[in-house]
């Protein structure tokens, strides 16, 4: 049976009870938080004051867009609905810095209402059938190629139904992502369930398939998003052993996923790491949203090389613009005195805490002035130290949709080391409007995150992902390990 969500079961339990009552309630906490979404973006955001090609989408979206949500917040009626407009109003600015996120329990990757036994993945442009459940009577052959649906064109009911709500359908990576859920019914009121027939080309011939409900057991759904898109395993964190090479995995950059333990075991075998053999670091589904990935990333990076050798081949950060506004400025405070209240970044961290001090006094000095915004230098570029390189052979980083956030960051590292080379498949893009603001909306069922500043001089321009070069791409299923591993095992 699909596990039932907490909050979120409560919330649905009150729909069923007090009728459409409830569902008022719920369109009308949807408009309440989208106008607090609104008003905090528009209040703090750097997009809005800060000129250039980067701020253009957010300026577009930001009053435009408020108003298509709340044209549809008559529809919203539950917890996961209120999450799917919010989510539909964020996504519509194209940047993966700004998202809401529900404060309850969602539903999981792998939840549908109803659904036909069938899931498709997005593969070299295309929506592809990926996955049939056994016994499905009528059901296309998987690799069939979907056409259309309802007599759509397909790109315009993918469009309608998954952009915004499911994933981002203006990248690479938020096209893989939501692709299972094509054919899905994930009990979004605002878009269509599951078609009842498709125009699937196999082969050299198109026809129509007729789709009927199938049970959705959550073991069947997991089986199908796991056919169709890459999804790391239980142990995030780990080094084996394949085909006589170090493979290191970093598959997730959360707090919670066990770093000390996974630093000590890098640290352990760095001999190995750096042998003839050559080396193969996996940042696969790398979630990097956490403020401390980052960090996470050139952790790992020092570890492997060195922080002598990798200091000086980590990009310039140039300039930062900040928008001076009171609550901008509020979590610097708020940052400070945590730092300041924890002995022991105090004692390991003076010159952090001297930084942020510099900051509220700029952000003090630019509100006196009226200054809408204000400019500081970042950490400025280091001189080679003529360290050697301490890695002996090849290195494979091994990428995915998967790989946001502070993921990035680690590749603006890593592809500047030597003898490193980009493999798999496109990454996530992310802004230049960097360091997240989260802030709790009115309904309390949901957050809002956003950058803060603008990283306006960054090398890689906003919204440019990480692309593997010629020959170095996997065209192959991203769900088949061990073609993955024997694709890899090639590029050596």
């Amino acid at each position: 049976m699909q596990r039932l969500l907490t909050a979120s079961a409560a919330v649905i339990a009150l729909a069923f009870a007090a009728g459409s009552a409830a569902a008022q309630n719920f369109s009308d906490l949807a408009r309440q938080d989208l106008q607090a979404v609104h008003d905090a973006l528009k209040a703090n955001h750097p997009a809005a004051v800060v000129p250039g090609a980067a701020s253009e989408p957010f300026r577009a979206w930001i009053d435009t867009g408020l108003q298509q949500a709340l044209g549809k917040a008559g529809q919203v009626n539950s917890g996961e609905s209120h999450a799917y407009l919010l989510r539909w109003y964020a996504t519509g600015f194209r940047d993966a810095n700004i998202k809401t996120a529900p404060t309850f329990e969602g539903a999981s990757p792998f939840f549908a209402t109803s659904w036909p036994g069938v899931a498709t993945a997005w593969r070299n442009g295309q929506y592809v059938v990926s996955y049939v459940q056994p016994g499905v009577r009528g059901a296309p052959p998987v690799g069939g190629v979907i056409k259309s649906c309802n007599v759509q064109p397909i790109e315009e009911f993918a469009k309608a139904k998954l952009d915004g709500f499911e994933a981002d359908l203006t990248t690479e990576a938020g096209r893989v992502a939501s692709a299972p859920y094509l054919l899905w019914n994930r009990n979004n009121p605002m878009v269509s369930g599951m078609p009842s027939t498709c125009e699937i080309q196999v082969g050299r011939r198109a026809r129509d398939f007729t789709f009927t409900p199938q049970p959705a057991t959550a073991a069947n759904l997991e089986a199908a998003y796991r056919a169709s898109v890459f999804t790391p395993g239980a142990t995030k964190l780990s080094i084996e052993q394949v085909d006589g090479r170090p493979w290191v995995h970093v598959n997730a950059m959360t707090d919670n996923a066990g770093w000390d333990a996974f630093f000590s075991q890098v640290e352990a075998q760095a001999a190995t790491l750096r042998g003839a053999q050559g080396l193969v670091i996996d940042l696969r589904g790398a979630d990097g949203d956490s403020i401390n990935a980052t960090s996470r990333g050139y952790g790992l990076a020092n570890r492997i090389w060195s922080p002598e050798f990798t200091v000086s081949r980590q990009p310039e950060a140039g300039q930062i613009t900040y928008r001076a506004t009171p609550a901008n400025r509020q979590w610097f405070v708020d940052t400070l005195n945590r730092m300041q209240a924890d002995p022991r970044f105090v004692q390991e961290s003076a010159a952090v805490i001297e930084q942020t001090q510099a900051i509220v006094a700029a952000f003090d000095a630019a509100l006196a002035a009226g200054q809408q915004t204000f400019v500081l230098p970042g950490r400025p570029a280091t001189p080679d130290t003529g360290a050697a390189n301490p890695v002996q052979g090849k290195v494979v980083v091994l990428v995915d949709g998967g790989c946001s956030g502070g993921c990035l960051d680690t590749l603006d590292l890593l592809t500047r080391l030597p003898n490193v080379r980009l493999a798999g498949s496109v990454t996530a893009p992310d802004s230049i409007f960097i360091e997240p603001t989260v802030q709790r909306l009115p309904s309390n069922y949901s957050d809002i995150s956003y950058g803060h500043k603008a990283w306006t001089t960054r090398q890689r321009p906003a919204n440019q992902p990480f692309t593997p070069g010629q020959g170095l791409a996997y065209a192959g299923d991203p769900a088949d390990e061990a073609a993955v591993r024997a694709w890899v095992g090639t590029l050596f």
